[in-house]
C-alpha cells in the first residue's frame, strides 16, 4: 500500500495553566492541546480552530505536526474533545508515532450498495449497528474508512465483522462475531405478524373457556343422583 504525504499542521507551544487560560485561547479562537507519547514529555500546545478544522478535515490518518516553526514531527489524534451543543473542538490531544510500528486506531465502517440490495427493495430495514472500527496497522497504512458491501443482503440476514476485509496491511482487533449489519422486516409486516399471535392467543383462550364451560355443564348438579 502507498503512503500518501503526510499534511503539516503548525501550532505554537503554551504554558498549561488551567481551564481558565484555556478559556480564554478558545475566546480568542483557538484550541488548546497536548502531544503525548515517543517516549519524551508531553508539550501543551495552542492551533488555530479554524487551521485545525481545514487539517483534520483533509489529512489522513498521520499529521506532520510543526511546533514554533520546527521540523515535523508525525503524529496521530489520540483524542478529540467536542462541544456537546455546538459540536466545536475544544481540546485536542496528539500522539507521537513511529511511521514502522503498527499502532491501535478506531476507522469509520462505511456501507455500499445498501440502496440496492433486495432485502432493501423489498421494504426491509437496514440497520448499521457498528459503525466503527478498531484496527492495527502501520501509521501510514491507516485507511480513513473500510468499505463493506452489503448490495446482496436479503430480509433476515445478520452481517458479522468477519464478513468485512480490511485493506493490507490492517488487523481488525474486535471480536470476528461483532454484529454490523441487520436486515429487519418492514415494521408494517412485523405488526401484522404480532396481531395474528394475539389473535390467535385470544381464539386459543376462548376455546379453552368455552370447554371449560361444556366440562362444568356435564357434571350433575350438587345434590343430584344418578338412581330415581
Amino acid at each position: 500500500m502507498a503512503t500518501a504525504q503526510a499534511t503539516t499542521l503548525a501550532v505554537e507551544r503554551r504554558e498549561a495553566a488551567g481551564s481558565r487560560a484555556a478559556r480564554r485561547l478558545r475566546r480568542a479562537g483557538n484550541v488548546p492541546g497536548v502531544l503525548y507519547g515517543g517516549g519524551e514529555e508531553p508539550v501543551a500546545f495552542q492551533v488555530d480552530s479554524r487551521l485545525l478544522r481545514q487539517t483534520l478535515s483533509h489529512a489522513g490518518a498521520v499529521i506532520e505536526l510543526s511546533i514554533d516553526g520546527a521540523g515535523g514531527t508525525p503524529v496521530v489524534v489520540k483524542e478529540l474533545t467536542r462541544h456537546p451543543v455546538s459540536g466545536d473542538t475544544i481540546h485536542v490531544d496528539m500522539l507521537r508515532v513511529r511511521m514502522d510500528q503498527a499502532i491501535s486506531a478506531t476507522v469509520v465502517l462505511d456501507l455500499v450498495g445498501g440502496e440496492d440490495a433486495p432485502g432493501v427493495k423489498e421494504g426491509g430495514v437496514l440497520e448499521q449497528v457498528t459503525r466503527e472500527l478498531n484496527i492495527e496497522a502501520l501509521p501510514g497504512d491507516i485507511p480513513d474508512v473500510i468499505h463493506l458491501d452489503v448490495s446482496d443482503v436479503q430480509i433476515g440476514d445478520t452481517i458479522t465483522l468477519d464478513a468485512v476485509t480490511p485493506p493490507r496491511g490492517v488487523t481488525l482487533s474486535d471480536d470476528a462475531e461483532t454484529v454490523v449489519v441487520t436486515v429487519t422486516p418492514p415494521r408494517l409486516q412485523v405488526e401484522a405478524e404480532e396481531e395474528i399471535e394475539e389473535e390467535t392467543e385470544r381464539v386459543a383462550e376462548g376455546e379453552t373457556a368455552e370447554q371449560a364451560e361444556e366440562a362444568a355443564g356435564e357434571q350433575p348438579a350438587a345434590g343430584e343422583t344418578g338412581g330415581e
